[in-house]
This record gives C-alpha cells, structure tokens and sequence, in this order.
C-alpha cells in the first residue's frame, strides 16, 4: 500500500526532474497511505471481488511526516479502509425461506 499527491499547478511537472523529495516544485510526492489521491475504498473493493485473500505491505514515505508517527497511523488506516467483502449477495437477505 502506497500513496502519492499530485500537485500540478501549470508550473510543476508531473516528472520529479531532479528535485528532491519533498520540494514544493515537484509536480508529485509519495505520501503516508490515506493522505494522498489514491481511493483504497476502491481498491480493496476490487480485491475483494476477485477474491483477494494475501498480504497487504505497506511501503511508507512521506517527506513530510515524522515515521514515528506516520508509519502507526498508515497501519491504522489500512485496518480501517480494508474490510471483509460480504459472505452472502445483498439480494439474499430479502429472499422469502418456505
């Protein structure tokens, strides 16, 4: 699980160039999961539907956190986002048993 914030503004490029990491010229930074534009709802929706069942990794950079800090909180947001996909099809719920 990794992260990333675009910043285009019509003056940064989508290519880091040479810029280090972090620099507000940068068009793009790898950030803490959950702080970024990529919708892990949705990505885990997706494993889920194909059955998905294997690890997660999270590989955590953020230049502009603390890892002491960022590293617990992108765990505790990937347990948060990532749920369990449902045991039954919604319509069964409302089937009539007789």
């Amino acid at each position: 699980m990794k992260d990333s914030r675009k910043r285009l503004d019509g003056r940064s490029s989508i290519l880091g160039g040479h810029l280090d990491v972090g620099e507000a010229g940068r068009g793009w930074d790898f950030v803490s999961p959950g702080h970024g534009d990529v919708d892990f709802e949705d990505l885990f929706r997706a494993l889920n539907r194909i059955g998905y069942d294997g690890p997660l990794s999270i590989e955590w950079e953020d230049a502009g956190m603390d890892r002491e800090w960022g590293a617990p909180d992108a765990l505790a947001f990937v347990r948060r986002t990532d749920s369990l996909p449902s045991a039954v099809a919604f319509d069964a719920a409302f089937a009539r048993e007789g």
